[in-house]
């Protein structure tokens, strides 16, 4: 983890000050018409961000884009790796002007605003991950993380989500998300969306978790009951 730590350290120490203020997590909350709340919940990573929206009331998932970032004098570039409402734009580069303060950030076009939900901390897997591998039956299967076809996890201090998706033939595969904790080598999920099964909303799960050979090794049961053993690697 040494290595992982000096390289963030660079990364972080390359981007301006507005770009340190944005790691973490954020949300914007509205009302429909019918009075549903929905919320769009942004994560920040050092390189990499995922922006969800979805249903509090019915637990509905709506939309989800993400992929790289970095920005220059209050202007975000995004590198987009999936987007539901519009996968021809997938590979494609957006760039739009924010607006920053401590606890807000505004995307000036818009008029968008989102306030902040934490800062990375207090959880200890801040940070955006590959899956590398699985054990299964006692063997290690590793997959390659460089291919097309990812699912990468991101994680601000409190928030999490999952995303699988195929930047060569830009299809969405799935996602899920929500509230995070770890606690003595427990990670627990609150799932608050989760778009291939809605009932999967409001459930919680918890995960044995270690940090070894820079890697993040997972082992629980996932939402179908089906042990799991799963590796993943940060994504730098």
């Amino acid at each position: 983890m040494k290595q992982i730590a000096i390289v963030l350290t660079c990364i972080l120490v390359s981007f301006s000050s507005d770009a340190q203020s944005l790691i973490g997590a954020w949300k914007n909350t509205t009302t429909t018409a019918q009075g549903d709340q929905l919320e769009t919940v942004v994560i920040f990573t050092e390189a990499y961000q995922v922006s969800t929206t979805y249903n509090t009331s019915t637990r509905e998932f709506i939309k989800s884009n993400g992929g790289s970032w970095s920005i220059m004098d209050n202007t975000i570039t995004e590198t987009i790796e999936f987007n539901t409402d519009n996968p021809k734009l997938v590979g494609a580069e957006v760039d739009y002007k924010v607006k920053l303060t401590t606890d807000a950030f505004q995307i000036v076009e818009s008029q968008l605003k989102f306030v902040k939900i934490d800062n990375g901390s207090p959880g200890q897997l801040q940070g955006a991950w590959l899956m590398s591998g699985r054990v299964r039956n006692g063997k290690t299967q590793l997959r390659d993380i460089s291919r097309p076809r990812k699912t990468m996890k991101i994680l601000s201090g409190t928030r999490f989500q999952w995303i699988a998706y195929n930047t060569k033939t830009k299809q969405f595969l799935g996602t899920g998300g929500g509230t995070y904790t770890t606690k003595n080598g427990i990670y627990t999920e609150h799932i608050k969306f989760f778009s291939k099964d809605t009932s999967k909303a409001g459930i919680s799960l918890e995960f044995n978790f270690k940090i070894e050979n820079d890697q993040w090794i997972h082992t629980g049961f996932s939402s179908k009951g089906d042990p799991i053993h799963e590796i993943w690697n940060l994504r730098l």
